[in-house]
């Protein structure tokens, strides 16, 4: 018989029941500590560019130009929100708004040649920022959480999808 997640945690054990006492106060404690730090990396670059900021910015380097529809969409996030993340990173010259080529009403966004340098030197700075916090990990330990991460942010967003919410953000595909 299949089980649902609500089924699962009445099947949950006196010896599981610590263990994710434990992951949730740990997810928590991450939580708290990531929205403090923003994981912002080292250096001049330290906190220097906000979460939405970030994840729109690699969004439309990984994926490319597309429009606000489609930004949202691949985002997890209403088409109000994007236009209104979006606005200073076009005032400051991150993101540029081109016509679509084949529809000229339609808005492009894409990411400017000063974004792809601003996001590369960020994403430096955070790189760097993991290096040193998980130095003393062998890199078999550093694949593995890696692993398991993006599987627990895959598993949370789909379950955000099959409850109406809008998952914040898909991680990028193994």
């Amino acid at each position: 018989m299949p089980t649902t997640p609500e089924m699962s945690m009445d099947m949950t054990t006196v010896g599981d029941t610590g263990l994710l006492d434990t992951l949730q106060h740990e997810v928590a404690v991450f939580a708290r500590r990531a929205e403090q730090t923003r994981l912002g990396g080292v250096g001049q670059v330290r906190n220097s560019m906000d979460r939405a900021a970030y994840l729109l910015l690699n969004r439309l380097d990984r994926e490319g130009p597309m429009g606000v529809k489609a930004l949202a969409a691949s985002m997890g996030i209403d088409s109000s929100t994007v236009t209104r993340q979006v606005a200073p990173l076009v005032d400051t010259g991150l993101v540029k708004r081109t016509s679509h080529p084949e529809d000229g009403r339609a808005v492009v966004l894409q990411l400017s040649p000063r974004g792809a340098a601003r996001l590369e030197e960020v994403r430096s700075s955070r790189r760097q920022l993991m290096a040193e916090l998980t130095q003393d990990w062998a890199p078999e330990e550093r694949e593995h959480f890696c692993t398991l991460l993006t599987r627990f942010n895959r598993a949370l967003s789909a379950r955000m999808s099959v409850q109406g919410a809008a998952p914040a953000e898909q991680p990028p595909a193994s």
